[in-house]
């Protein structure tokens, strides 16, 4: 369970990423946050594994404050929590079995790490990864040889063989193909459903959160303007969230 707790975040030009956020993010849903550019929306998402320090207020996972973690705590905290960007964050030159070996990492030494002294049984982690994301024969192949999709979805088999409970997805579709996308949401959509990990995603697509996310966060200028189940968001809703732009958006597409 994540909870934020009047939780507020200023940058130091002066610009309000997150304003008084009180939420309750249960285990096992998907959620998915919405919003314009610059609403708060990557903020809110980075602000659950501390990649971006929020300024006032705490964040807790399953009772453990993550804002007051110490540098071994987070780093436990964090090797529970996967993250999927956009960009994908691999080693391109690295083979696909390589890279979400990398998952592991967490839970070895410096020693062990740097030498990439793995366990059998994390092999088998990452072929089962592999394979529940429909790429068990890229096994071996580098990951520059990849389409951006297949990228995408060695990151998800990463995150997999990390073991994690929770799964950020912060614009896992923004360079994706609508066919490719519907993919890689599909993907985490099993994920959630079959292996009952909390998976929150930061998306542009409305259609996209309507489809696949259980319930939706919407975010304005750094508040909750809309939290409920993704059924209830209606058309009015939206126009009140993106004004009339997303309408126009839509009938263009």
């Amino acid at each position: 369970m994540i909870v934020f707790n009047n939780v507020s975040k200023v940058y130091p030009n002066g610009t309000k990423g997150l304003q008084n956020i009180n939420l309750t993010i249960n285990d096992g849903e998907f959620v998915a946050i919405i919003g314009l550019s610059g609403a708060g929306k990557s903020t809110l998402l980075r602000s659950i594994n501390r990649l971006i320090p929020i300024t006032e207020g705490d964040i807790s996972i399953d009772g453990t404050s993550v804002t007051k973690a110490s540098k071994k705590e987070l780093r436990t905290i964090r090797r529970n929590i996967g993250l999927i960007s956009q960009t994908f964050n691999l080693v391109k030159r690295s083979t696909v079995q390589k890279n979400v070996l990398s998952g592991r990492l967490g839970y070895y030494s410096t020693f062990r790490s740097i030498f990439g002294l793995f366990t059998k049984e994390d092999y088998d982690k990452t072929k089962q990864a592999l394979a529940s994301v429909g790429l068990l024969d890229k096994l071996r192949s580098r990951s520059d040889e990849l389409s951006g999709g297949q990228q995408q979805r060695v990151s998800i088999a990463r995150a997999l063989v990390q073991q994690a409970d929770t799964i950020l997805a912060d614009e896992p579709v923004a360079s994706l193909d609508p066919i490719t996308s519907q993919k890689v949401m599909q993907d985490l959509k099993k994920i959630n459903k079959t292996m009952n990990k909390t998976i929150v995603v930061n998306i542009h697509s409305v259609q996209l959160a309507r489809e696949f996310a259980d319930r939706i966060i919407a975010l304005k200028k750094g508040e909750v303007v809309f939290d409920d189940s993704s059924v209830n968001l209606t058309d009015e809703r939206l126009e009140q969230i993106y004004g009339k732009a997303i309408f126009e958006e839509e009938a263009e597409v």
